[in-house]
């Protein structure tokens, strides 16, 4: 199957870098500095969704900004171990910086620290937790990634590792590559899904042609 697009929108966490091991630290962290047990965080959708709207199924409304500034202190103080995932930097230096962006579900400091902690360059256009009001699975992140780049949603591709994100992308109107690393490739709905971005072929300029490598 061939995808056709003027732009690429990223999502980071898990389809560009591996910050697993860090956020799994922070969250484990945070988790028991606010005395949450392990069941009643593994009970929440968390995976592709803001620190906010997490922390705000977790703990009580008035205590959401204060918990929400903990969480994000925790993650800018713990960058070990954040790497390119496979095929990343090899593919962001093939493409025109005008033609991709990331969009995270993370805020703008944490994502800019990631990218660089992971030795890939930064995007013109990075949408952020700070840029939206509605965040992943809501379109609104995506659609303000095109605007950005100023492409129609339709001729905008993602490329995402979670639902959240997926869901996202689709409601936007735009077509979706998967890549399973934190999902099993049966959890993820996409019009094409693959291991990796090792595994993502991009060729032409003004047009991008994306399919399985």
């Amino acid at each position: 199957m061939e995808l056709i697009a003027d732009a690429l929108l990223f999502d980071l966490d898990g389809t560009l870098v591996d910050s697993l091991p860090a956020v799994i630290r922070s969250w484990t962290a945070w988790a028991a500095e606010r005395g949450i047990s392990e069941a009643r965080f593994a009970s929440i959708q968390t995976h592709g969704r803001t620190s906010r709207s997490i922390v705000a199924d977790l703990v009580p409304a008035d205590e959401v900004d204060a918990a929400d500034a903990r969480i994000q202190e925790l993650e800018l103080a713990d960058l070990t171990g954040v790497t390119a995932l496979p095929g990343a930097a090899e593919l962001l230096a093939r493409l025109d910086p005008a033609r991709w962006a990331v969009v995270t579900s993370g805020v703008r400091r944490l994502a800019a620290a990631r990218l660089a902690a992971a030795g890939l360059p930064a995007p013109r256009v990075l949408v952020s937790a700070d840029d939206v009001r509605h965040g992943k699975p809501d379109p609104e992140p995506y659609l303000a990634g095109a605007a950005g780049l100023g492409v129609a949603p339709r001729r905008c591709v993602v490329v995402e590792d979670a639902p959240a994100g997926l869901t996202a992308a689709r409601a936007a109107g735009m077509a979706t590559v998967a890549v399973a690393g934190t999902h099993r490739p049966e959890e993820l709905k996409a019009d094409l899904v693959l291991p990796n971005l090792t595994h993502l072929s991009v060729t032409g300029t003004s047009r991008l042609v994306l399919g399985a490598a």
